[in-house]
């Protein structure tokens, strides 16, 4: 028997029990499906995250106080801080060749007010390089105009922030209450979507000097540094530690965090995470290939008359097994088309209904799915096509 003439057979067989067919091919389409959607969420959410760090800015290092070695936990749990960051020391790192920017941050929340309007607002106290460094782009008005140490009652709004303050109204060279200190609105940031859990919409920016009045304090937040490339960071970072070291009387008591080494690792995660789900949803394959093992074998005993006319015309017990087999595979084949097209399906939706959420479809996924559907359905298909291929044409064509 020729393949063209095998592969009609099982189709037509697979077509004459519908119930059957349609049983088994249900239970490939949900794995096949399951693995689509899953492996491609967990990529969604890598490149989500990598896409958020890439919004911050590149080539970014973040000195923070403390070591992380102090109690062994990450960033910023960094234990007791031997001596406070300070707008001196983050004025040396200037002096380092491969830093092309850097600005001090001191963070804080203060009640924000405009006449009869006020709301809790986070203060970000920064110099005017965070602007370049995180990529924040002014809508309206301008930025303070230089890097130093005085105060400056002035302010650049979060688009938010201005909303609720001044609605439609404009609100540059207005007065606004900031705690116990009044600004002036200077600026308005271009609306901007929230960056790892930083609402830029819903912030006051401030020059350092005046968020050091504003909250009483000489320490600094973070430091939060850029390199003048990607191939300097490893050396901006081992300067930054050399500098901070000389000026701390030779005490390492700072942690330099780097941009890349943070996305790596979450990016090791993301794909963990990825390849433990894509494990879960295959065990769904298996037990579809389950199922289309009971189900066949259970067709071997209603199908006796069929295998009995077959072995009395003379098929070998190979061509039995083949039979079954092409079945089996024939319907795998057409289950994981079906669930290809659900999970594309599903995922086309899911970007429909977050479209703040990028959805990517992972290629890979695919072919993963496709292949072990198939290799499930010839696998516990085995054990069905050798049971048929085991009987006797004349107890096949007996009614017993």
């Amino acid at each position: 028997m020729r393949i063209s003439d095998m592969f009609t057979f099982s189709v037509f067989a697979a077509i004459g029990n519908r119930g059957r067919t349609a049983l088994m091919l249900l239970a490939v389409s949900i794995g096949v499906a399951s693995v689509v959607l899953l492996v491609s969420l967990g990529e969604s959410a890598r490149q989500y995250v990598s896409n958020q760090f890439s919004s911050l800015g590149s080539n970014l290092l973040i000195v923070l106080p403390g070591r992380s070695e102090t109690v062994g936990g990450p960033p910023p749990l960094l234990g007791i801080t031997p001596r406070d960051l300070t707008i001196d020391d983050a004025e040396t790192l200037a002096r380092i060749a491969v830093v092309r920017r850097f600005s001090p941050l001191v963070v804080g929340a203060a009640p924000v007010s405009h006449r009869q309007k006020e709301r809790e607002v986070t203060i970000l106290g920064a110099s005017r390089d965070i602007f370049a460094i995180r990529r924040m782009e002014i809508g309206q008005g301008v930025i303070w105009p230089a890097n130093d140490n005085r105060f400056q009652a002035v302010c650049v709004l979060g688009s938010k922030v201005k909303s609720e303050l001044f609605g439609n109204d404009n609100a540059l060279g207005q007065k606004i209450r900031i705690g116990d200190y009044r600004f002036q609105v200077i600026g308005v940031m271009r609306p901007k979507a929230s960056s790892l859990g930083d609402d830029l919409a819903d912030m006051a920016i401030i020059p350092i000097a005046s968020a050091q009045a504003l909250f009483d304090t000489s320490s600094l937040f973070r430091i939060v540094v850029e390199a003048e490339s990607e191939a300097e960071i490893a050396k901006a970072k081992e300067a930054i530690i050399r500098t901070i070291r000389a000026r701390h009387d030779g005490e390492d008591d700072i942690t330099v965090i780097t941009q890349d080494a943070i996305l790596a690792t979450f990016d090791k995660i993301f794909k963990a995470m990825t390849l433990t789900v894509a494990g879960i949803a295959t065990i769904s394959l298996i037990v579809a290939g389950i199922i289309i093992m009971n189900v066949m074998l259970v067709a071997v005993s209603s199908r006796r008359a069929e295998i009995g006319l077959l072995k009395a015309l003379g098929a070998p017990k190979r061509q039995i097994v083949y039979l079954f087999l092409t079945e089996a595979g024939a319907i795998s084949m057409a289950g994981a088309l079906c669930g290809l097209g659900l999970g594309g399906s599903i995922l086309r939706l899911l970007a429909w209904f977050l479209p703040q959420f990028p959805i990517f479809f992972a290629p890979w996924s695919s072919i993963v799915a496709f292949t072990v559907a198939l290799s499930t359905g010839l696998l516990f298909g085995i054990l069905p096509a050798q049971k048929a291929a085991d009987l006797g044409a004349a107890y096949a064509l007996s009614r017993r």
